[in-house]
């Protein structure tokens, strides 16, 4: 039977505003004007400049008479020397607001600055059972389906010191304003859709099994899951696909609602050690560890997970729950099958780094509290012993 669910009130944060569709990027001006604010940096990383996205934005505050500044050197999955560099930036300039514009990369990044302008310390201070209550205005503008980031109280920074993937939450991690365009989703390339789309899926089916469920989360959840089933693998065989982008783009947000108001579980817990050990791009570590990890928890709430393989289109309704785990999980792996989504090894990580590893993997996954939410709460043991079979 499924867990039972807190019975105190759900606490639900979203952005004061939330602009989605087709267009939504070009009313930056007018929603820095509503916020109020006047002199905002621009955050975002060398590719959203050169593919004109960065300029596009540029050119519609100048016309609206609101000076900007240029922060463009963010990195794929942030590191704290990152962060410094865009926060030594930002007080160089009389910068109110932050304008995050990128992948989850570019969005965390704004985030993690827009704490430490506020607070000082260093970022190591903010990571979990931290939490920040405060922060610069943050809008962000996402232009991958995946990370949701544009929606949630978290940022996730790498210690350059230690290595350790750190996760940062709290209200002031919350973005003031999200403008949701897909359209700027249509020039992503096919392993960042795929990867970025399973993220977005673990995002909302972890939303939904987690002890921290809500009946509002769950509502989201359902529908991330739902329309992710539908439209993944048209997104990736057709980048063009402009009904398919938009689907899975709000997907993502709700993803990002979903999972913000009711935590991540052992999945995400068990991929930030090896994005951070092996620079494994987050959306691909997450899509390692789906399958194996889904046919281990099962067992802790099989009502829900079969509820997921339902919604996702990978069991029938009239499927016994005993069927549609089966079902669920031999679908996660079909997912990843039909999407070329490469294994530890095959991505090129070495075995005996792998396997050198598990232990400190093991600890720093505990470390981040999700798996504490997962249905099945696993030990260190378990841990080790699921990275061991998704090597295999």
């Amino acid at each position: 039977m499924s867990l039972p669910r807190a019975a105190q009130p759900a606490t639900i944060n979203l952005p004061r505003i939330l602009r989605v569709g087709a267009g939504a990027s070009q009313q930056l001006a007018a929603s820095l004007t509503e916020l109020g604010l006047e002199r905002p940096l621009l955050v975002t990383d060398p590719f959203m400049v050169e593919c004109g996205y960065g300029n596009r934005l540029e050119e519609q505050l100048a016309l609206a008479g609101i000076d900007c500044g240029l922060f463009a050197d963010c990195v794929p999955d942030p590191t704290t020397d990152s962060v410094y560099a865009a926060l030594a930036h930002l007080r160089q300039g009389n910068y109110d607001c932050l304008v995050a514009l990128g992948g989850g990369s570019s969005l965390d990044t704004a985030k993690a600055v827009a704490v430490l302008a506020r607070h000082g310390g260093i970022m190591r201070d903010y990571k979990v059972p931290a939490l920040v209550d405060s922060g610069l205005p943050v809008i962000a503008i996402p232009t991958t389906a995946g990370t949701g980031s544009e929606a949630t109280r978290a940022a996730v920074v790498t210690d350059t010191e230690t290595g350790e993937k750190m996760l940062c939450m709290g209200l002031g991690l919350m973005p003031v304003a999200a403008l949701v365009d897909y359209e700027l989703t249509l020039s992503m390339p096919y392993r960042l859709t795929a990867d970025t789309g399973i993220d977005s899926l673990c995002h909302a089916m972890e939303a939904y099994v987690s002890r921290r469920a809500n009946p509002f989360t769950d509502s989201m959840a359902l529908s991330a899951m739902r329309t992710i089933g539908a439209n993944l693998r048209t997104a990736c065989a057709e980048p063009g696909n402009r009904p398919a982008r938009e689907a899975m783009m709000l997907a993502a947000t709700q993803g990002g609602i979903a999972f913000s108001n009711a935590s991540v579980t052992l999945i995400h817990g068990m991929s930030r050690p090896v994005g951070a050990l092996f620079h494994v791009p987050h959306g691909l570590s997450n899509a390692m560890l789906l399958p194996e990890v889904t046919a281990w928890s099962v067992s802790g709430d099989p009502v829900r997970y079969a509820q997921c393989a339902r919604c996702m289109g990978m069991a029938g309704e009239g499927d016994s729950d005993g069927l549609a785990l089966e079902k669920l999980v031999e679908g996660l792996r079909q997912l990843n099958a039909d999407l070329s989504v490469p294994g530890p090894q095959a991505y090129g990580i070495g075995e005996s780094a792998w396997f050198d590893a598990l232990e400190l993997m093991s600890e720093q996954a505990l470390a981040s509290g999700s798996p504490d939410n997962n249905p099945r709460i696993p030990g260190a043991d378990e841990i080790v012993e699921l990275y061991r079979r998704v090597w295999g």
